[in-house]
């Protein structure tokens, strides 16, 4: 039997495609942090204005959720993920042409419409292709493609902007995301029985719902308190965390230790790399041990002192600070253990709808901590320019990371509430 006729491994290629997809998808959403001083000086932004360029990507992000949950199960994984992919890049190559504020502003919400329908698709794929042993690991696994992406919008970002320029290396990323959108659609198949072969064993029916079945499953999702609890979770751990390393992290070091963009970025690097094998480690533990709660509130009391400690002492050695970047990312590994909780309360076949529900909420945040944290920077800043960029202080940085640190005891106050809950349903 050759590799194509074996379902087992097929979806292994399947699942890679879409993973192209979306590692492109974090390279775009976390790019600003490299990007952050082309940015302002080509667009003579403030640094709310920054702020709400990084953020416009997260709203509609965020908004198309819901809608791409209903899309996946109503229309299948192969033309959501297509059609996404498509309008993503063609968004990217629409702000590497882009003139003035406004703009760039347009092009980065069109990067955001697209490339908010993947991460759905990717996880609808695994409900679809894994068992639901194994959705734990899968569901680690597509958020370690995240923390890929992470790493390379970092340190190899920073590097390809320096020899290119930063609209020349949009325009590349976005050719190579054209070419992974026509693959998508050539090759990627919705379920098993869709390419050909019978039912994996322990896989969960997948089939497409009536427009009857998206209204009942939405309104049973949406009135569940755990669906609520899971996305503040989520909101504040994935908004500060989208916004550390995809906005703020390397201009704090760059400007309160003195380097390069390159030297910096080498910081949010690191906080990839926690986010790349955090997510399928955690994710493996769970599933063997079959145990959620522990860590994610384990998970939010380390998050929240490692953010605490950056807001007190403001500046810390560097190796510090890349330590607390590490440790934030790969945390991200407890809380996205979140994800199976909430699927695990829901039939089978609506899973697009109940995993869109809560994954909007992390980009809602995303959507609100770059601003907020901009405009506190912007209340704190002294007048000096160096560039044509506004130079912040470090007292305006321990109070960013003072938001940070308060969103930390959010998350630590919602995952004691499910640890709880969850202990008085086992019992």
């Amino acid at each position: 039997m050759d590799y194509w006729s074996s379902p087992r491994n097929r979806r292994w290629l399947l699942w890679g495609i879409l993973a192209v997809s979306f590692l492109l998808v974090n390279v775009y959403r976390l790019s600003t942090a490299v990007l952050a001083d082309d940015l302002m000086a080509a667009f003579r932004t403030t640094g709310g204005q920054l702020g709400t360029l990084h953020a416009v990507f997260f709203l509609v992000y965020a908004l198309m959720q819901l809608p791409t949950g209903i899309l996946v199960d109503r229309i299948g994984i192969r033309r959501t993920a297509a059609i996404g992919a498509v309008t993503m890049n063609a968004g990217a190559l629409w702000f590497a042409l882009a003139e003035g504020y406004p703009s760039a502003l347009g092009g980065r919400l069109v990067i955001g419409l697209g490339g908010s329908v993947i991460f759905v698709c990717m996880l609808r794929f695994c409900a679809s292709w894994y068992r639901v042993d194994e959705f734990g690991t899968m569901n680690g696994l597509s958020f370690a493609v995240g923390g890929v992406g992470g790493v390379l919008a970092t340190t190899p970002l920073a590097v390809l902007v320096d020899a290119t320029g930063w609209r020349t290396s949009l325009s590349m990323l976005a050719a190579v995301g054209l070419v992974a959108a026509a693959v998508t659609a050539l090759v990627v198949r919705d379920s098993p029985e869709r390419a050909g072969f019978e039912p994996i064993e322990g896989v969960p029916e997948q089939s497409r719902l009536t427009l009857g079945e998206i209204r009942t499953h939405g309104a049973t999702v949406l009135r569940d308190r755990w669906t609520w609890v899971v996305s503040v979770l989520l909101f504040c751990t994935g908004g500060v965390n989208l916004t550390l390393f995809g906005l703020w992290g390397i201009p704090y070091v760059v400007q309160v230790y003195d380097t390069s963009v390159t030297v910096a970025s080498l910081c949010t690097l690191l906080g990839g790399v926690g986010s790349a094998v955090g997510p399928p480690a955690f994710g493996w533990l769970s599933d063997r041990l079959e145990r959620r709660t522990e860590f994610i509130v384990g998970g939010g009391l380390l998050y929240t002192g490692a953010l605490a400690l950056l807001a007190i002492v403001g500046d810390p050695p560097l190796v510090v600070v890349g330590a607390v970047f590490f440790v934030a990312g790969a945390l991200l590994g407890t809380f996205v253990l979140t994800y199976p909780l909430v699927k695990e309360r829901h039939s089978s076949r609506a899973s697009g709808i109940s995993l869109g529900a809560i994954n909007g909420a992390s980009f809602f945040g995303a959507a609100v901590f770059p601003t907020a944290m901009g405009w506190v920077l912007d209340a704190y800043w002294t007048g000096e320019f160096v560039g044509g960029v506004r130079v912040y202080t470090v007292t305006g940085y321990r109070v960013a990371f003072g938001i940070a640190a308060v969103a930390g005891l959010v998350t630590i106050a919602c995952a004691v509430w499910l640890h709880r809950r969850a202990d008085a349903i086992e019992a």
